[in-house]
């Protein structure tokens, strides 16, 4: 039975459709939140809406988007009042096995405008609803990655160590009113996104790691459960590892 620690709040999960988002997702509705789902593809929403049942719903937005980014937290806060939580998973890897040399630039600053601007956006325009409320938790989804770096990864590598940096600012700008900004930087995560790297990169990856396998989204979601819960107020501007022993610091 859920605890419902977090009853009465309203949680606002980027690329919250599938994957990592969505596994967080239901990890907070069995906590008692109320969870908008922030995603591009419209398709998923009934389905999404079905699985909710007045506890969440799927709202279209384009987090690389301001104007998107107001028009879908506005109709939250219309709904819900406030926002309590934002978990900023949406992210994508780009094209990967590829040294800095063979890097195209579209590529690069697409990574960039997906895992480093949406994730602006979004904390720009909620914070002034949690600052209205003296009280919120921010978790940004980085990767062990943006701490090390990985080979043939630079974009998304650059662009998770971007937003590692983006939490310590606004964890410290933020320390005190009640708000909290924290990341989370797992190794791999079997994902579908995971799924369509080429074997031999998740191989790079998951050689790295001491348990020798993926995380799973189950682990993930239980961890930032814990992060964006009331239970962690006295932890900001920190990047919490989940790594399988990668990453020891």
């Amino acid at each position: 039975m859920a605890s419902a620690s977090l009853q009465g709040q309203t949680a606002v999960i980027t690329g919250g459709a599938s994957g990592i988002g969505l596994a967080i997702a239901r990890k907070l509705r069995a906590e008692g939140a109320y969870v908008a789902l922030f995603d591009l593809d419209p398709k998923v929403f009934p389905a999404l809406d079905r699985e909710f049942a007045g506890q969440g719903r799927g709202i279209k937005a384009d987090v690389t988007d301001e104007a998107s980014v107001q028009a879908a937290i506005a109709a939250v806060i219309a709904e819900r009042g406030k926002i309590d939580i934002l978990v900023n998973s949406a992210g994508v890897t780009g094209k990967t096995n590829v040294q800095t040399h063979e890097v195209a630039l579209d590529n690069f600053e697409f990574v960039f405008r997906v895992n480093v601007r949406g994730p602006f956006l979004m904390a720009k325009h909620v914070l002034p609803s949690m600052l209205q409320h003296k009280y919120g938790r921010i978790l940004h989804i980085a990767s062990v990655a943006g701490k090390e770096g990985n080979a043939g990864m630079l974009a998304y590598s650059a662009s998770k160590a971007a937003v590692i940096g983006m939490t310590k600012v606004q964890g410290k700008e933020y320390a005190g009113t009640g708000i909290t900004v924290n990341a989370l930087a797992p190794a791999v995560v079997l994902t579908p996104m995971v799924e369509a790297l080429p074997e031999a990169q998740v191989k790079y990856m998951t050689d790295k790691i001491p348990m020798k396998r993926c995380c799973t989204l189950e682990e993930v979601a239980d961890m930032a459960g814990f992060i964006v819960s009331p239970a962690a107020g006295f932890t900001t501007a920190f990047t919490f590892d989940l790594t399988g022993g990668r990453a020891t610091y």
